[in-house]
């Protein structure tokens, strides 16, 4: 797979690191001209800086929708318009229904779903103006399966894959929306939770083993999954969500029948 990505424009939420960052690489790899977006300025500053000219980083709070609307202004304003969209940023809460503060809640949806309407909406229209685009909303495999205390998160990454539909139908033919679904990946959102643990060792070790490939992601494979779905090759593919997980949750216990 060796898409050709020049002459395109793309955006990526929370590019400063983990796998927006090596999404933001690997587009500018294959000749994208790439605006980051994070609220991490230093982040997004180092690898504005690592890459160069063909990308830009522009600090920006996806959970208010003036603060998209003047990055996405920038970034197109810099490069011309704007052609794939990735919703990438987003956060990991914990705590159960029946606990989750009030400002834990509303800060997860405003971040992982509010954050991708935001930018979507904004973006929508650029596309439209250049004969269309591709979304990619980064959901999670706990859209489909979930771990005890995550209700907050599990509810936002789940509504990524109803925004992700309609969006698909609502824009289609010019407009394809896809969400990817990753399994635990090895980022940083993944070690500052291991860092909660009282054993963060043997937590990685539970992690690991819980996938049938007996370990956990790369950032670049999930970027390399998101590259191939928001280019022309995919172009027969739409309002689908797609698991790149290691085959998580797809084992169920019990002893081998003969």
């Amino acid at each position: 797979m060796n898409p050709s990505f020049a002459n395109k424009i793309a955006i990526v939420t929370g590019g400063g690191k983990g796998i927006g960052e090596a999404a933001v690489r690997a587009f500018v790899d294959h000749g994208a001209s790439v605006g980051i977006l994070d609220v991490d300025r230093p982040a997004g500053e180092a690898l504005e800086r690592r890459l160069g000219a063909a990308c830009c980083y522009v600090e920006c709070d996806i959970a208010r929708p003036e603060s998209v609307d003047r990055a996405v202004r920038a970034v197109a304003g810099r490069f011309g318009g704007v052609d794939i969209l990735v919703n990438n940023a987003g956060i990991m809460t914990y705590g159960t229904a029946a606990e989750l503060s009030d400002a834990d809640w509303t800060r997860t949806l405003e971040i992982n779903l509010f954050g991708a309407f935001y930018c979507s909406r904004t973006v929508i229209p650029l596309m439209q103006a250049r004969g269309g685009g591709a979304i990619v909303n980064v959901a999670s495999v706990q859209s489909f399966v979930v771990q005890q205390g995550v209700a907050a998160y599990a509810a936002s990454k789940t509504g990524l894959l109803g925004l992700t539909r309609s969006i698909a139908v609502d824009f289609a033919p010019k407009i394809r929306c896809v969400a990817v679904c990753p399994g635990t990946v090895d980022t940083p959102m993944l070690h500052s939770a291991l860092k909660e643990s009282a054993d963060p060792a043997a937590v990685l070790r539970e992690c690991n083993e819980m996938h049938l490939s007996r370990r956990i992601g790369t950032a670049a494979e999930v970027a390399e999954f998101i590259l191939y779905l928001a280019s022309d090759k995919a172009s027969f593919i739409t309002g689908q969500a797609f698991r790149i997980d290691g085959g998580l949750g797809i084992s169920v216990g019990g002893s081998k029948q003969n």
